[in-house]
């Protein structure tokens, strides 16, 4: 049977329903014919036009607040790059044939974003149900005065559903401010490497829910030596960043006192056991020797640190990775492995949001990372950290923490 040849652009004209696309920028792309005909609206009366200069906000009503909510959740959406589904909303409509005549509508929109190769977000698809004459409907057996109760009742408990999720968002975001807080007092600033320069950066993840437990952290051992560790907690919120702190704090002190990073981490995943919320953390550590130039590393199911050598080659070090702290069910010892490298060269440490999206294998995002430090290979610390963070994180925030260390050897 011969695959039909689809024209999705008479597919979306065709759509049941009203639905329109948005840049990201909220000015109008497309809109099928179910919104042209429903909205009394040409085509050229919308493309290339911004939502809101299309259809105001209804002057006559002072208590008015479609517009505020329909655009707090559209910017959600391109925010996030999630679905944001609204509660019952009145958006009045100004009749196209008579200026100054605004018609009382009830909608149910829902603003859904469109993500490139690239995962940032293209367009917005923006559907909407009209439900005015559905609620009108109910009370339509009680006379007038039952459907104008009926109507005001629904409309308030809409109102009073936005009006909860609007607190729970405040919450959260009063939650995120104190995470953040808590997260930038336990991830200071590198101390003095010597000659060796280094650079640090921390990203949290976009959106009130999404503050996880990343970190990185840089400690002086004796001789010409310093190890540099990064890891990633499972979950959201202050029961990550909390047990975060605690894991950062041990690993510290077992990169003091043991014999290598494969110790350090073993050390590290039996503390783990005690703490609630660090199950299935990952963490990589290295151990960098100046007096042999040579890097000795380990990871718990992290990803792998990257070598950057002078020539512009990069080399993952991925030959000592073992599953995730507390994922086995018995104490077992950590590969450790170690590879030379070459004055002038750079060591890279990350976290998964540096790489990882979800529509790519991991692959995909270690070749970019390669194809970055490559690129940017004769920047400093500083600038090389901008840079990546500039070329791997998405213009729109990403959906996962990211934390990044990087070394001059």
């Amino acid at each position: 049977m011969r695959k039909p040849q689809i024209d999705y652009a008479a597919v979306f004209r065709a759509l049941p329903g009203m639905v329109a696309l948005l840049t990201p920028e909220l000015v109008y792309a497309d809109a099928n014919e179910d919104f042209l005909r429903l909205a009394g609206r040409t085509r050229e009366q919308l493309l290339g036009r911004y939502i809101f200069d299309v259809f105001p906000e209804n002057p006559n009503d002072p208590a008015a607040a479609g517009m505020r909510e329909t655009e707090a959740s559209m910017l959600r959406a391109v925010t996030t790059g999630e679905r944001d589904t609204m509660a019952l909303v009145r958006y009045d409509i100004e009749d196209a044939a008579r200026p100054g005549h605004w018609q009382q509508h009830f909608w149910s929109p829902v603003n859904a974003p469109v993500l490139g190769a690239d995962g940032q977000v293209e367009l917005l698809v923006h559907r909407v149900e009209e439900v005015t004459e559905l609620i009108r409907a109910f009370g339509s057996g009680g006379g007038d005065t039952r459907a104008n109760v009926l109507e005001a009742e629904l409309y308030t408990r809409a109102r009073e559903l936005q009006e909860v999720n609007e607190r729970l968002r405040k919450a959260h975001a009063r939650e995120r401010e104190v995470v953040l807080a808590l997260q930038a007092a336990m991830l200071p600033p590198p101390g003095p490497t010597g000659s060796h320069g280094a650079a640090v950066r921390y990203r949290p993840a976009i959106g009130a829910l999404n503050v996880c437990g990343d970190w990185y952290d840089l400690v002086d051992l004796p001789g010409e030596a310093l190890a540099v560790s990064v890891g990633d907690v499972v979950g959201h919120g202050l029961e990550a960043a909390c047990a975060m702190g605690q894991l950062r704090s041990a690993l510290s002190a077992a990169c003091r006192v043991t014999a290598g990073p494969a110790q350090a981490l073993e050390v590290l995943g039996l503390y783990a056991r005690s703490v609630e919320g660090a199950a299935s953390t990952t963490a990589a550590t290295t151990y960098v020797n100046w007096g042999d130039h040579s890097i000795t590393y380990s990871c718990a199911g992290h990803p792998p640190p990257a070598l950057l050598h002078p020539e512009g080659t990069v080399t993952f070090l991925d030959r000592a990775t073992d599953p995730p702290l507390g994922a086995r069910p018995e104490h077992a010892p950590r590969l450790q492995a170690r590879v030379p490298f070459t004055e002038g060269g750079t060591l890279v440490l990350y976290t998964d949001g540096l790489i990882e999206r979800r529509t790519e294998d991991i692959d995909v995002g270690l070749a970019r990372l390669a194809d970055s430090l490559t690129r940017h290979r004769r920047a400093g610390p500083e600038a090389l950290a901008d840079a990546l963070l500039a070329d791997l994180l998405p213009p729109t925030g990403n959906s996962d923490d990211t934390a990044l260390v990087v070394i001059r050897l």
